[in-house]
């Protein structure tokens, strides 16, 4: 009952997180939007400019921990140009086409809003839950890219070596 109440007042934690991510949605659509009018070269040299950012809020920073949270701090910054250069990039591949595991693809995925989310969600750490078919694979190209920047690297554990396959050929692209 006062469970109930509570969401009746407050919204689930669904509703509220999606309250929260609208704007950044947004923002991400805007810096796609801004990020069409650069030739591949100029998309790709965001790459090093979000490096070179990272570098300046980071750099001199000796204690570990206080280098974590700034890291964490620029990467939330940065995170909706970083989104929007991947959906850019994904955008640009719409329509042409390259082998995947020996079977020829052509890219017709462009990021939804819901799962622009979902790679939020999983850049601050949280399980995002989604059926098959759903994209998780085009989800976590946005963290990835974003969590990349800092140089440390960034892993993604899949189910077996044909996926991981099939995922580094599909995905390589947006990369």
């Amino acid at each position: 009952m006062f469970e109930t109440l509570l969401k009746s007042v407050f919204g689930s934690k669904h509703e509220r997180d999606l309250k929260r991510t609208s704007p950044r949605v947004a923002d991400i659509h805007r810096w796609a939007e801004e990020f069409a009018s650069l030739d591949d070269d100029g998309l790709r040299a965001r790459t090093a400019d979000f490096r070179q950012r990272i570098q300046q809020a980071t750099g001199g920073v000796e204690d570990p921990e206080a280098r974590k949270q700034a890291e964490r701090e620029i990467l939330d910054e940065l995170l909706p140009e970083a989104f929007g250069a991947v959906l850019a990039a994904c955008r640009r591949l719409k329509g042409r086409r390259w082998p995947v595991v020996g079977i020829e693809i052509t890219w017709d995925m462009v990021p939804y809003d819901v799962q622009l989310i979902g790679g939020m969600m999983l850049h601050e750490g949280k399980i995002a839950e989604m059926a098959t078919g759903e994209g998780k694979t085009l989800v976590a190209t946005m963290p990835l890219y974003l969590n990349a920047l800092t140089g440390r690297g960034v892993q993604l554990v899949t189910l077996n070596d044909f996926l991981a396959r099939r995922d580094s050929q599909w995905m390589g692209q947006v990369y």
